[in-house]
């Protein structure tokens, strides 16, 4: 007869080993082993099932249909909308607005007439009434709870019948009867499975917020992401009001689809359009800024770079930069100064994107080395102009993903002249886009910035050159 075997389970991260120690091998945290009992596996019998296979082709698929939230952004991320049964979980950093956007979420599905749950074990009801009534997002068929016992939760869920139950958070509820503090390995597990059953017996839709670690990650057990349907990251800068909802899993769509929002002070907002939030409202360009187009998914964004190179009063040249990749800007900056002929190294370099944007997108490479040039010349470049590609330490344009998504926006936004990798212009015709191709970043700057080069026709600085 098999015997119980007792090993020891981190409480933080559920790393187990058969021996105790004072530090977790895993997360190192200190103090968080505890010896852990289980019992010796059964051989399983085989048993009669309630319900018979059937052939695929006789599935209904309708039941599977997500359904809108009314917050368009947030069904872009999740496909269609909600799916009957699904369980939905969101992560990001305090304060982000992640029960604000959840809050407004359950209030629009409310207004469709479907019942709605709201659970808080965070915050009292009066707190979150107060919420709701700065943001507006009070219906009578949203109905509120502040309970931590998953017991209780469970019991509203059979009075109330709801399509959709939101959790805030599933760190703070507790299990009665398992093991561990609340928000540890096997609270946060029997809680999450518990309300995976619920929402797949019921056919409800079950929204629920996690914690996340100082490493940006959820906390709890890895399993944790593995039991839900869809996983999203909540993102946005501490001082800033933009913020994205990003799925790193979906079941039910994609999972590289991005959704913008704005935090206010009536509540989070869609940014249907968010490109001009990283541009520059300049009537004209500006000497030290290059326009780009970056992929959030596949989502393509316009974003405006700025450069400043200053002399430099010290004996390493300083190297700043602001929702711009280091490493990508101190390469660029070496194969501009190598193939560009452009010197830097006696002079400071600042590096910068307008509105908080993010440029982590190899083809922001090629508008990175045309700021900065721009910068050091003290030339702006010409007009309505966007530059796509990466940059190579030999100093040629490589191509770059999503090209035809990237020209499509550029196009739409009214922009006169994009320069792309060689090998591109053929099919990337678009009404009132100019597309010119740049072989090496010589080229490249002599299209931007008028310079005669060989393989390039210069470009007149007017206005009206394009």
């Amino acid at each position: 007869m098999a015997k119980n075997t007792t090993t020891h389970r981190c409480s933080e991260c559920g790393w187990e080993t058969p021996r105790w120690a004072g530090r977790c091998g895993r997360c190192q945290a200190w103090g968080s082993l505890s010896e852990v009992t289980q019992a010796a596996s059964a051989r399983v019998a085989s048993s009669r099932p309630s319900t018979s296979a059937q052939p695929i082709t006789s599935v209904e698929a309708r039941t599977a249909q997500g359904i809108p939230t009314g917050i368009g952004e947030l069904d872009r991320v999740l496909g269609s909308g909600l799916t009957p049964g699904a369980v939905v979980l969101l992560g990001g950093e305090p304060g982000v607005g992640k029960s604000t956007l959840l809050l407004e979420a359950a209030a629009r599905w409310a207004a469709g007439g479907r019942r709605t749950l709201y659970v808080t074990a965070e915050e009292s009801a009066a707190q979150v009434r107060l919420r709701a009534d700065r943001t507006n997002a009070l219906h009578p068929e949203l109905y509120l709870a502040a309970e931590s016992d998953l017991g209780v939760v469970l019991g509203h869920i059979e009075e109330l019948s709801p399509t959709l139950l939101v959790v805030d958070s599933v760190q703070t509820v507790t299990a009665p009867g398992a093991e561990g503090v609340p928000g540890g390995v096997t609270q946060v597990r029997e809680v999450t499975s518990a309300l995976v059953r619920v929402a797949k017996r019921r056919g409800m839709a079950v929204l629920i917020i996690g914690h996340v670690t100082k490493e940006g990650s959820l906390a709890g057990p890895r399993t944790l992401e593995h039991l839900v349907d869809v996983v999203l990251s909540f993102e946005g800068e501490q001082h800033g009001t933009f913020r994205m909802v990003r799925a790193t899993k979906n079941r039910y769509g994609p999972a590289d689809e991005v959704g913008c929002f704005e935090m206010t002070a009536t509540g989070i907002h869609e940014v249907t359009d968010p490109s001009g939030l990283f541009t520059s409202r300049a009537t004209a360009p500006a000497a030290g800024t290059c326009t780009t187009v970056t992929l959030q998914g596949r989502r393509p964004l316009l974003t405006e770079i700025q450069a400043l190179v200053v002399p430099s009063h010290v004996q390493t040249p300083r190297r700043v930069c602001t929702g711009v990749d280091p490493g990508r800007l101190a390469m660029t900056l070496a194969v501009l100064q190598r193939h560009g002929k452009v010197k830097l190294h006696t002079r400071d370099v600042y590096a910068s994107t307008v509105g908080g944007g993010r440029v982590g997108d190899p083809a922001g490479d090629l508008a990175t080395a045309l700021a900065v040039a721009s910068a050091v010349r003290s030339e702006p470049t010409v007009e309505r102009l966007v530059a796509l590609g990466e940059v190579s330490l030999s100093g040629e344009i490589r191509p770059v993903p999503g090209l035809a998504r990237r020209l499509d926006e550029a196009a739409r936004l009214g922009v006169g002249l994009a320069l792309v990798p060689p090998g591109s212009a053929r099919d990337a015709t678009r009404p009132g886009l100019r597309v010119l191709e740049v072989p090496t970043l010589e080229d490249a700057l002599g299209a931007a910035l008028g310079l005669e080069r060989t393989n390039v026709v210069p470009l007149k600085r007017r206005a009206n050159a394009h």
